[in-house]
């Protein structure tokens, strides 16, 4: 075999071509080549397999013993990938739908809400995307998102999407296990005066650490901020565990917290942070209406399910 050849399919084209028509000359008409050009093509597959394919006559070709064999091999081959081709392009193109979220504004509801998506929209393929708000703001002036779930304030007021309340989520304090503030079943929120936090960076999360200071001025208390994360939840959570720090975030993040972590509600409570799903307007989108729909389905239903903190206190919702 030469060195640096491999047998294509235009070689096995060519070839089954050229012994259909039992001549050089008429098969390049067929295929719309010089029959110089095909000749020396052939020439190289039977190099290729180190065996004579077609026996040259004057103005004719006939196929040797080892090319009837591999006249029927080609010809099966080239068959199957004709089929292959035909069926591909029969299959409709897969429509996307693009999703970008908050995990905070999503925990507990978001994989049965993809369940009954996929279910009833099976040609339809969710691209999920776990972005910050300014990244997601990015994505949405370009054109690049069909759905948005954030908290407020954040992106929900962004024009060119239709928002609409999905949840009410109330703040909660996230420690480590063995933190002092770990023993309460409420935190006062006067407690974490001089409490090492642990926040999202402004310069990707720009709304969170002015809220947090507006909502705990009123006890009195100016958060005593050591690390900032801007990345999201996950990447604040390991921070938490590493500064033996606390952070104030909604209370559906219960259900995604690491062992080593709790969450414990406030007392008084904090006005609750509302989460909202957009839907683009740019474009009309039925799917992503429906997406929207089964979001606001799971979050009433998981509302009419919720029966509040746990009696001995230490639940947050």
């Amino acid at each position: 075999m030469n060195d640096g050849f491999s047998v294509e399919l235009r070689h096995l084209r060519y070839f089954v071509v050229a012994a259909a028509h039992g001549s050089f000359n008429r098969a390049a008409q067929v295929l719309h080549l010089t029959q110089p050009a095909l000749s020396r093509q052939v020439k190289d597959l039977e190099e290729e397999l180190g065996v004579p394919l077609l026996e040259r006559r004057t103005n004719a070709v006939r196929l040797t013993d080892a090319g009837e064999r591999f006249f029927e091999e080609a010809q099966e081959i080239l068959a199957r990938v004709d089929l292959a081709v035909r069926r591909t392009r029969a299959v409709p193109p897969q429509e996307v739908l693009r999703v970008s979220y908050a995990p905070s504004a999503t925990a507990g509801i978001l994989p049965r809400v993809l369940e009954r998506f996929r279910r009833a929209h099976p040609a339809v393929r969710v691209e999920l995307m776990d972005v910050t708000p300014l990244e997601t703001l990015k994505l949405a002036r370009a054109g690049g998102l069909d759905v948005v779930i954030a908290l407020e304030p954040s992106v929900t007021a962004m024009p060119g999407f239709q928002w609409s309340v999905l949840r009410h989520l109330r703040l909660v304090l996230v420690v480590r296990r063995d933190h002092p503030l770990a023993s309460l079943q409420r935190v006062p929120p006067k407690r974490l005066r001089d409490v090492p936090l642990v926040g999202l960076a402004r310069e990707t999360f720009p709304d969170y650490v002015p809220h947090v200071r507006a909502m705990l001025k009123p006890h009195g208390v100016v958060p005593r901020f050591v690390g900032f994360e801007s990345d999201g939840v996950s990447t604040l959570f390991a921070s938490v565990e590493a500064h033996r720090g606390a952070a104030i975030l909604a209370g559906s993040v219960a259900g995604i917290l690491p062992r080593g972590l709790v969450s414990r509600p406030f007392s008084p409570n904090f006005d609750p942070i509302v989460a909202k799903v957009g839907v683009a307007m740019t474009r009309t989108r039925p799917v992503a209406g429906a997406f929207a729909g089964l979001l606001r389905e799971e979050a009433a239903q998981e509302r009419r399910h919720e029966t509040g903190p746990a009696r001995s206190g230490l639940r947050s919702v």
